[in-house]
């Protein structure tokens, strides 16, 4: 793409989207469900029971993650605004059959937050893909079925191009890749995912403007959910990460990487495809699949694509655990 090219497309995108971003009266009525709450540090044991906590210093970053079960290794990958905590409610089930990893991905929860770099080289998906890699080799896993919602899908996709022998199986949740989306943007994705157009904004305009009201923007973030989707006790936790000024700006990293080394990356690879089985599940009440053909979408991307739509909005695993857990069991074996 060039640069021209791309600066135009966002800047349009980018308009729209942060008119959206100052409508937020129905998001006010929507946010006060969550109590206040303060800051403190949480135990694995508390949403993970039976599973061990680790750190894995890796060739850029530290990285934080919690193991559990037995059996063929699987990689959990969170999206944003989350952490790994995310996975609470189906990584013990998963546990049972598989030997579970679920990790915060660089810049996120309690794993490490560079500095960006001018370029975002530090936030690629090339690069988290990497951190996530060395993980799972630490751990004797040189092969791995992968799990990724959001950014976290993201990351996977990444991992599955530039890794295609670490990468057993793939699903990804509730996406389609960069490339497309950014050379799709509409006045509707604009408004849906206004979020991402405010995020690469330079720096400090979205860090300060989130930092000053950061607990709003988190809740801001879960108002399609269910009232019981996500506890106290676990938008605490979201919360204890989020609301530092380190996470918020390495958050914004990503999403700038997002509209600018990785769309380098992924219009270099244009030509290659996934080569292992991936599964895409979407979000029936979100607005992916209104904007696109979502298994289409992977097919450009992948050999051997399968999936379906959910009954969820888009945090499928706080939504419905129960039918992602189904379905993650019918594709991994």
């Amino acid at each position: 793409m060039r640069d021209g090219t791309r600066r135009d497309l966002l800047k349009k995108a980018a308009a729209v989207g942060l008119g959206s971003f100052l409508s937020t009266g129905d998001a006010l009525a929507r946010v006060d469900r969550f109590s206040e709450q303060t800051d403190r540090n949480s135990a694995a044991s508390e949403f993970f029971p039976g599973f061990k906590q680790h750190t894995k210093k890796t060739s850029g970053a530290t990285i934080n993650f919690v193991t559990g079960g037995s059996g063929p290794p699987l990689l959990l990958l969170h999206g944003y605004p989350e952490t790994h905590i995310m996975w609470r409610k189906v990584a013990p089930q998963l546990a049972r059959k598989f030997t579970v990893v679920a990790a915060d991905l660089r810049g996120y929860g309690d794993s490490g937050k560079p500095a960006g770099g001018g370029d975002h080289a530090a936030y690629s998906k090339r690069t988290m893909a990497q951190d996530q890699v060395e993980v799972m080799n630490s751990l004797g896993f040189q092969r791995f079925s992968v799990v990724g919602h959001d950014r976290g899908g993201r990351v996977a996709h990444r991992m599955a191009i530039d890794h295609p022998d670490s990468v057993q199986k793939l699903v990804v949740l509730d996406i389609v890749p960069t490339y497309k989306m950014f050379h799709s943007v509409t006045k509707e994705l604009a408004t849906s995912n206004f979020h991402w157009f405010f995020l690469i904004q330079p720096e400090p305009l979205p860090e300060t403007m989130i930092g000053n009201s950061a607990e709003f923007w988190l809740k801001s973030r879960f108002t399609a959910l269910p009232p019981d989707a996500i506890n106290k006790d676990a938008f605490a936790e979201y919360l204890r990460s989020f609301r530092t000024p380190a996470m918020i700006h390495a958050t914004c990293e990503d999403y700038r990487a997002g509209a600018s080394i990785d769309l380098t990356h992924d219009d270099a690879d244009l030509q290659r495809k996934i080569s292992c089985p991936v599964l895409a599940l979407w979000a029936e009440k979100g607005a992916m699949h209104r904007q696109f053909n979502v298994l289409e979408a992977w097919r450009e991307r992948a050999s051997n694509v399968s999936g379906k739509p959910l009954p969820s909005s888009h945090f499928i695993a706080e939504e419905i655990p129960e039918m992602l857990l189904s379905e993650l069991g019918a594709f991994l074996g």
